[in-house]
């Protein structure tokens, strides 16, 4: 099914469910002759596994990658390269009661009306656990990318009502939550554990920056950039908008200062504010890409609700499981993943238009 395959040269195909055997993915378009190991990709499928601290899901999953095919003697090979993680810590009772039920905030009674059929353990494709096989490819991505110079980082800029006050991309992975500001890392936590122990969940923004992108990548029209990275981020569950740049501000700010002030800097056009996020008409300008995005807060909590079952009448619902109360801690490497992917593959395809 087409839903499930992403990227033009750099094509991934994921598989797998939440609660099935295994998640992984499929990737055609690595060059060959790329030095990759299992380690290079387990890098990042730490940073995204579960249990990684007390504001995050308990499910324990180790989350080691196997390389199944496109590897041979530590190099790509240039055909299709596989990679799959095993499903270990599974506790599909934990959704016997929500069988017959349309959970609340969930996508149960979506994919109910669109297949006829749907896995309510931990919810299948559209369970979070998905999401491993996009930062697997991505890690394999971001390899391909390193050799360009081109780094993407993301981090926690908000939970719930706190927002970092600072900006120190050297703090993002010394606090739980990912957040650039050590101070409020603190009060992001406090305020996730506080939800928590209340049987709710908090949401946030997620910041990222990709840096050391070359100038003319993207293409005009359907294909711009800034909607190729749209399109990709917002494929991410929990994700419920997106901005580049001065985003949203621009809407009220005059074009005389939006349109930014322009200047040479080492032989490059640099602009002051860069107001467009490092994209004008599509196409990347060679300054720093910067987007953020709402992330919605987790729907399975603990608090009772009421839902609506299969039959259309109504039952009370208390979630059982093991879930995450905010999302930003570990879908930060999942943006950084599929923005991998999009700039990946507009590099390979930026090398199909001159010569």
């Amino acid at each position: 099914m087409a839903g499930n395959v992403f990227g033009n040269i750099f094509k991934v195909t994921t598989f797998g469910e939440s609660h099935g055997p295994a998640v992984g993915c499929v990737i055609d378009g690595v060059p060959a002759g790329l030095e990759l190991s299992e380690a290079d990709i387990q890098r990042d499928l730490d940073r995204r596994k579960p249990g990684q601290s007390s504001v995050t899901t308990q499910r324990q999953e180790a989350d080691m990658v196997e390389i199944l095919s496109g590897v041979f003697e530590g190099k790509t090979t240039g055909t299709p390269l596989t990679l799959m993680v095993r499903n270990k810590d599974q506790r599909s009772q934990d959704y016997s009661a929500t069988k017959n039920v349309f959970r609340p905030g969930h996508a149960d009674y979506s994919y109910f009306q669109k297949y006829g059929i749907f896995d309510h353990r931990g919810g299948g494709r559209a369970s979070g656990r998905e999401t491993t096989a996009r930062v697997a490819a991505g890690a394999v991505a971001r390899k391909i990318l390193a050799l360009y110079n081109v780094k993407i980082t993301g981090y926690t800029l908000a939970v719930g009502p706190v927002s970092a006050k600072s900006i120190d991309l050297s703090v993002i992975e010394k606090n739980p939550v990912r957040a650039p500001d050590l101070t409020a890392a603190v009060e992001m936590v406090r305020a996730i554990t506080a939800a928590k122990d209340q049987g709710d969940s908090l949401g946030g923004i997620v910041e990222a920056r990709i840096t050391g992108c070359p100038a003319g990548l993207g293409d005009p029209v359907f294909d711009k950039l800034e909607a190729r990275l749209a399109q990709a981020v917002m494929s991410i569950g929990a994700i419920k908008g997106v901005e580049f740049g001065s985003g949203f501000k621009a809407a009220v700010m005059p074009g005389s200062e939006h349109n930014d002030q322009p200047f040479i800097e080492g032989g490059q056009v640099r602009t002051k504010h860069n107001f467009s996020g490092g994209i004008t008409g599509g196409i990347s300008t060679g300054e720093e890409i910067v987007f953020r995005l709402a992330i919605k807060p987790p729907s399975s909590i603990a608090k009772k609700q009421q839902a609506v079952t299969k039959d259309l009448g109504t039952a009370p619902l208390e979630i059982l499981g093991r879930h995450d109360p905010c999302l930003c801690p570990r879908i930060v490497p999942v943006v950084e993943a599929m923005a991998a992917l999009v700039i990946v593959d507009a590099v390979l395809l930026q090398k199909t238009v001159r010569l």
